[in-house]
């Protein structure tokens, strides 16, 4: 009976054994099975191996400063720039791996502990996603169905996915693909992204704390949102952090020293509008839209023939300076606003009653205001959507809430409720501004700032704009006369009213330029007082002599190349030209005579670092190195004694308004050779300021966007007050920094010198030869 019991058990164990050896077997055939099934496509069609092998993501554009720093980017949907495993910090691999999988270096894809135990708890106690199946639904599967089907048929291709993705990278490969393929929210198209513009720095660059943080963002961007739900956000930085401290990446007392931290958010928007060198990254768009059209894209880098600026993740690098370009606008933004308020000051409707327009008719002002509302975006958009003329003209008198720009506010905004045809007006208001700064051996541009702000004006006065020279055209005439007729800058001409008589250069009348403060000295002035003192009548005298078809010639070989006429009112800047071949044609000064073509992009490479374009610099000689250091050292006078004296002082000549607030200061004191000229264009309507020194020469403009737009005298109209303080800060807040290497030098002077500079010499060696004139009269032949 004992031996039947005992063979009964065994016999039931036997069972037990076979059925569980059964169901097991079963159980990985069925898992086997499901694994092929997925790969096979019936749970939906898989990506091929070449897929997996090389991902293809959306990769923003870079625009890299010639100081290697990133201006900006070109994107539309994804701000995304892919960044090396071994550019992340390790506290955020640490984080990443406590947070999100902490078996992620043992397992190949799937973590079979941390699946089962979601199985046993139905997913109570954490899920089983590893970063390798995070990954695979990000790059290939998508947002979780709701359907729990579709739900099931996903996961098992994330399954099959991860395990493949882990046969075809490493697993630093793996972690840094993850996070620059997550969007992270606010454009914040992956890590890199994302550390630039929650925290402003790069990824190597982030605390553990801010690790945290984004790592914790990773669970649901949109849920997570720093700046939407900061405590929620916190909250989940802070259980990040406790993950660390329990997989000992840090301590419980770093844990709770940092759990009591606040966030220390700094928000960097990335926009085109917004931003360093705005107007810069504006002309590169333009630039390089003109590249793609002229450069096909090889068949082996993709199935796009043409290079796509947003998504093909090209790098450009550009010759600005990071910090000259921040210089320029903080100089830009700090001059202007003074500015700016003296000119609202002298515009108020019991000063102007025609403002911001001056001395204009009701006709004339009905007639600047007729075309801005032609060409403005309302106008276009009512237009396009069917809209009848008198429907637009009467949405232009009805108020509405508005956005507008003002200096006054920390973020350069303001709302406000307007009718169009009153913001119209508000924005004509405002002074504009240009200015480049160019390395004239180079020709290497290293700050460009084409407006006051690019949100609200797009318009790039540096390229776009061209305005009338006035007295910095006065140089090419001075240049001109001494290449041709080989005068010295210490030659003199007498200040008297001097007319071309009609006929003559191609004049239909006579010409006669006056003085701008309509006085005649009626003594003689060196060539170097006349230039720094900007006398109109010994310019005239020079163009006469010389020719004007002389100076057009030698104008358009330093790259000017507006409509330009052969008459001798050129002489005085009566042309339109812009900054940034005003910059290339006094470079050529700077640089011996050599124009260099002003440049901004150095080299394009593909993602990959593939060199697509690489620049070869556009010279021309037109000077001899004698004639452009003569001109050199006319325009040093213009900062010893002329019209830039400004520059080398202090404390006094500065202008109040009625309130005593300093308006235009001089606190530059600079002392190091500068040469320069000013210029001033009729009713004060354009100030100009170009300034050099031996590397680097750089052109400011300032005046309204329509030329009936300026201050009433010439005490804040002129251009040493418009436009020369922009360039005396930026030069102090260059010179402040000694690694950017701006020259305090003197500018190089050619050996065996052939044109006289020094003028007591001149006067010297003059007197002399009119003694031996004397003594020859008096021989008796």
């Amino acid at each position: 009976m004992a031996k039947a019991e005992k063979k009964s058990t065994t016999n039931s164990f036997s069972k037990f054994i076979k059925w569980f050896w059964i169901l097991f077997l079963s159980g990985i055939a069925f898992v086997a099975l499901i694994f092929l099934s997925a790969s096979w496509g019936l749970f939906g069609e898989l990506p091929p191996y070449e897929y997996l092998e090389n991902p293809q993501t959306n990769l923003a554009s870079q625009i890299i400063s010639s100081d290697g720093n990133l201006l900006g980017k070109f994107y539309l949907d994804d701000n995304r720039t892919d960044i090396k495993f071994d550019d992340l910090p390790e506290n955020l691999v640490n984080t990443l791996i406590a947070s999100e999988d902490i078996r992620f270096m043992d397992h190949s894809g799937i973590d079979a502990r941390g699946t089962l135990r979601a199985f046993a708890y139905l997913g109570s106690k954490g899920g089983a996603s590893t970063i390798s199946q995070q990954l695979a639904r990000q790059l290939f599967v998508g947002v979780r169905s709701r359907s729990k089907f579709d739900a099931i048929k996903q996961k098992l291709k994330e399954w099959v996915l991860a395990i493949r993705l882990e046969r075809s990278y490493t697993k630093e490969e793996i972690i840094s693909m993850y996070l620059n393929i997550y969007d992270f929210g606010n454009n914040a198209d992956g890590i890199r992204s994302a550390a630039r513009i929650y925290f402003g720095k790069e990824p190597i660059d982030l605390k553990v704390e801010e690790s945290a943080m984004l790592v914790g963002m990773l669970q649901n961007s949109s849920l997570f949102n720093p700046l939407r739900r900061e405590e929620l956000t916190l909250n989940k930085r802070n259980v990040v952090l406790a993950q660390m401290a329990k997989y000992d990446y840090i301590t419980e007392a770093v844990k709770d020293s940092l759990q009591a931290m606040k966030m220390d958010i700094n928000y960097n928007p990335e926009s085109h509008r917004e931003g360093l060198a705005t107007y810069f990254r504006m002309y590169l768009h333009r630039f390089m839209k003109d590249w793609i059209d002229k450069n096909p894209k090889p068949a082996m880098e993709g199935d796009r023939d043409r290079y796509n600026l947003y998504l093909d993740g090209l790098k450009i690098y550009t010759t600005i300076d990071s910090k000259m370009q921040a210089n320029a606008e903080e100089s830009v933004n700090e001059h202007m606003t003074k500015l700016q308020a003296e000119f609202f000051h002298q515009n108020t409707p019991d000063r102007n009653p025609t403002a911001p327009f001056l001395d204009l008719t009701p006709e004339e002002t009905n007639g600047i205001m007729e075309r801005a509302i032609k060409t403005s975006e309302r106008w276009r958009i009512m237009k396009d959507q069917g809209k009848s003329e008198k429907e637009i003209r009467e949405s232009f008198t009805k108020k509405t809430e508005m956005t507008v720009f003002d200096w006054k506010s920390a973020t350069k905004e303001k709302d406000t409720i307007l009718t169009p045809m009153d913001s119209i007006r508000y924005y004509k208001a405002f002074l504009r501004t240009a200015m480049m700064s160019m390395e004239p051996q180079t020709g290497h541009v290293k700050a460009w700032v084409g407006g006051i702000n690019y949100k609200h004006f797009q318009y790039d006065n540096v390229i776009q704009g061209a305005r009338q020279a006035g007295s910095t055209f006065k140089p090419f005439v001075y240049a001109a006369a001494i290449d041709q007729l080989r005068l010295s800058p210490c030659e003199t001409r007498p200040d008297t009213q001097y007319c071309i008589e009609a006929g003559k250069h191609g004049n239909m009348e006579p010409w006669c330029p006056r003085n701008s403060d309509l006085k005649y000295s009626g003594s003689s002035y060196t060539l170097k007082r006349a230039l720094a003192n900007s006398v109109n009548t010994v310019t005239a005298q020079l163009i006469d002599e010389v020719g004007p078809k002389s100076v057009v010639s030698m104008v358009r070989n330093l790259g000017l190349t507006g409509d330009i006429l052969e008459v001798p009112a050129i002489a005085l800047g009566t042309l339109d030209v812009n900054v940034y071949e005003m910059v290339g044609a006094y470079g050529a000064f700077a640089n011996q005579g050599v124009y260099v073509k002003p440049v901004m992009v150095t080299r394009i490479e593909n993602k990959d670092g593939t060199v697509l374009y690489e620049y070869v610099p556009e010279t021309k000689d037109v000077l001899s190195k004698d004639v452009s250091y003569a001109i050199v050292d006319l325009l040093k006078g213009v900062t010893q004694g002329g019209s830039g004296t400004r520059l080398r002082t202090t404390g006094a000549n500065k202008y109040r308004n009625e309130y005593d607030e300093i308006i235009t200061g001089y606190p530059y004191e600079l002392t190091n050779p500068i040469a320069g000229k000013t210029g001033t264009t009729q009713n004060n309507s354009d100030g100009w300021f170009m300034g050099m020194v031996p590397n680097l020469v750089t052109g400011v403009w300032v005046g309204g966007e329509e030329r009936a737009v300026h201050f009433k005298t010439i005490t804040y109209g002129q251009g040493a007050s418009m436009a020369l303080p922009i360039w005396g800060l930026y030069m102090t807040k260059n010179y402040a920094d000694p690694e950017l290497g701006i020259s305090k030098e003197d500018f190089e002077k050619p050996e065996n010198m052939s044109i006289e500079i020094d003028c007591d010499k001149f006067a010297s060696d003059i007197k002399e030869d009119k003694d031996i004139e004397d003594d020859l009269d008096d021989l008796d032949f």
